[in-house]
């Protein structure tokens, strides 16, 4: 997308500490922090990369944001699944354009984003109307209205069962996903993947446990672990911190 930044754009600022401030360009508004003021005039018809002088001389630079950027930090209701996650879900769950996928717990719509990025076909159940109208308009907002006939979203309850039928995939982000496992084995074709987002391993434990029997093959649990490095000139280290424990990752192929 090689083009000016316009009104509706959702535009990154960092500054020179590389804090990020994302807005939405909005005619005869103004980017406010005790910094001084951008006024958005001032970024409409401008290329990406731009710096932009605050009225108190603070230097912000425009970028589009990734769909990382956004992620972490669009509007959410619900905790979102981070990015070091996402990525492995979609490989594990083999995401790829026309995969038809089963999601529950849509939560703000992070994992939706970017099964939808990847090309799937999504069918969505979410028991909070917050929470679906949150998700909803985060996938609307960021990938556009054109993937909106691939994200059927709906109010509905997986642990009563799924109404569809060859799926392909089916990803859970629940409570309890082991409830899921029996409408899950109506629901997929032979060869389906089921994965499941877990934060504790009690629950990947009671969701191994439902998927302890001849019709699963390949079941395995594993949690991602994310460490940067400290690189400046010759000093190179570790990050002293890290993201490690945020859930557990179980997947498993379906036989029929």
């Amino acid at each position: 997308m090689n083009r000016p930044f316009a009104y509706g754009d959702k535009v990154l600022l960092l500054d020179n500490k590389q804090r990020r401030y994302l807005i939405t360009l909005t005619e005869g508004a103004e980017f406010h922090t005790h910094t001084g003021l951008v006024p958005h005039a001032d970024m409409a018809e401008r290329p990406e990369g731009t710096v932009f002088k605050s009225t108190k001389n603070a230097s912000y630079t425009a970028l589009r944001p990734t769909l990382e950027d956004f992620v972490l930090e669009m509007p959410r209701g619900a905790q979102v699944i981070y990015p070091k996650d996402l990525a492995p879900i979609c490989m594990l769950a083999d995401i790829g354009p026309g995969v038809r996928v089963f999601e529950s717990g849509l939560g703000s719509g992070a994992l939706s984003m970017t099964m939808l990025r990847y090309g799937a076909e999504i069918v969505g159940y979410e028991i909070r109307e917050d929470f679906l109208n949150r998700a909803k308009a985060n996938v609307r907002t960021f990938l556009g209205e054109g993937v909106m006939d691939r994200y059927d979203a709906r109010l509905a309850d997986a642990y009563a069962g799924i109404a569809e039928r060859d799926l392909d995939r089916v990803v859970l982000d629940l409570p309890e996903p082991w409830q899921v496992v029996p409408h899950a084995m109506e629901a997929l074709r032979p060869g389906g993947i089921l994965l499941a987002y877990t934060p504790s391993i009690t629950q990947a434990v009671q969701t191994r446990e439902a998927m302890a029997t001849r019709a699963w093959s390949g079941t395995r649990t594993l949690e991602v672990l994310h460490r940067g490095w400290y690189i400046e000139g010759q000093a190179v280290r570790p990050d002293h911190r890290m993201v490690a424990h945020t859930a557990f990752l179980t997947v498993g192929r379906f036989l029929g």
